[in-house]
């Protein structure tokens, strides 16, 4: 044997060494993770001048006398159109959205049954002023949590979201906490709250755009409590009264959300409608009367859904692309969604898709596993993206054949 022989002959063996060394990388299936506060009088001062709004449209968008604004495509979380989202501003009762949402989450999870009893303490309970709103609980009272929830949710009632936090939370100061940390999961980023009714406090503010990722969480994971949002009035305590979303009384395709007001706030609502397979999420803050909240928000839904439409850049069950594998029984696999996609553009513009795909990957690969994304985007713009993931199992390769694969990409063949 010559020294050239000899040479390669040792360095095949040394790659074989190698190959019996856990891979530095493989992929597995991806495992599952887990209002109105007060009614005040508005304040005296005029409204600013309307902020301007930015969006993809041609001729921009609607102008609204709102301090911000912000219009949300539902199914892909895209914002279509906004003015000042990221302001952090005083939210009213818009904060018993999240409130609400805690106690639907509770019943869902089951820490928290429909027909469990909630105490009134002294804090919660309301001592009949005109300038707060109430469901009007009696003073060591109880009441369902079902009950509850629509005390919040039609009612906006400071006692009911005081009465929950304390009874899920021991206080309504712990409450807050979970409130800040599910905030902080929902990826509301410029939000921070002091209490569970929105009552003032310098501290206590949210986003336009924060606000409709809530409204956009409790639509999609309260959906057996989210047709309560619809309801235009509850009777409890003798007392009937009626849900202050005025469009849930003129336009058939709302179906929530929340209305909210005091000096500081102005006026606010947050409201979603369905036309034709498209749900639209619309946020109003800081606006003069409660009829230009509705207004304002009638006009920006109806120039949403008359500028925007869904499109489907990919059809379900459609390879994408090969993902190239290395050391498995095959050389690539099948990469497509996991799940239908969709993407809402102004009307008439083109979707344009290209695919990203993680490099190097090492086998074993299992079905399901993220190889990596496709990208959407219209008129130059991404309008969103989802995942590829493996359509197929591929096992890793035996030592001989994960040898010769070393070989191969070692002098490049």
């Amino acid at each position: 044997m010559n020294t050239k022989s000899l040479h390669l002959l040792c360095l095949v063996f040394a790659i074989a060494a190698g190959a019996l060394a856990p891979a530095s990388m493989s992929l597995a299936a991806p495992r599952h993770a887990p209002k109105h506060a007060t009614h005040q009088k508005p304040a005296a001062e005029a409204p600013a001048p309307a902020p301007t709004g930015q969006t993809a449209v041609a001729g921009g968008a609607p102008s609204l006398p709102a301090k911000a604004w912000l219009l949300m495509d539902f199914d892909s979380g895209e914002v279509l159109a906004s003015a000042n989202p990221d302001e952090p501003l005083p939210p009213a009762s818009l904060t018993k959205m999240m409130t609400s949402f805690l106690v639907e989450q509770a019943l869902r999870s089951g820490k928290l049954k429909k027909d469990e009893m909630v105490t009134v303490s002294e804090h919660a309970w309301c001592r009949g002023s005109s300038t707060e709103s109430c469901m009007y609980l009696p003073l060591h009272g109880q009441a369902t949590v079902i009950d509850i929830v629509r005390g919040i949710v039609i009612q906006s009632g400071n006692d009911a979201s005081k009465a929950i936090a304390e009874h899920m939370a021991g206080s309504e100061e712990n409450f807050a906490k979970l409130m800040n940390a599910e905030a902080q999961r929902l990826g509301m980023t410029h939000t921070h709250f002091v209490n569970a009714t929105g009552l003032p406090d310098p501290e206590h503010k949210a986003s336009a755009r924060d606000l409709a990722i809530l409204a956009r969480a409790i639509i999609g994971d309260s959906a057996d409590y989210y047709p309560i949002y619809a309801e235009r009035d509850f009777k409890y305590n003798g007392i009937k009264q009626g849900n202050r979303n005025a469009l849930l009384y003129t336009d058939p395709t709302v179906d929530g959300l929340k209305t909210g007001h005091t000096e500081a706030a102005g006026y606010c609502l947050v409201t979603s409608a369905k036309r034709n397979g498209m749900r639209l999420i619309t946020v109003i803050l800081n606006t003069h009367s409660a009829q230009a909240r509705a207004d304002e928000t009638r006009t920006l839904l109806n120039w949403g859904f008359a500028n925007f439409e869904t499109a489907t850049p990919i059809q379900p069950n459609t390879v994408v692309a090969n993902a190239k594998v290395n050391f498995g029984k095959v050389d690539t696999v099948p990469a497509g969604l996991g799940s239908p996609w969709t993407v809402t553009v102004p009307r008439g513009q083109q979707v344009q898709t290209s695919v990203q795909l993680k490099q190097d990957l090492q086998a074993p690969v299992a079905k399901g596993a993220v190889l990596g994304k496709v990208v959407a985007s219209s008129n130059g713009k991404p309008v969103g993206e989802a995942p590829l993931v493996a359509q197929a199992d591929v096992e890793r390769a035996g030592f001989m054949q994960r040898t010769w694969q070393h070989v191969t990409r070692l002098f490049g063949k």
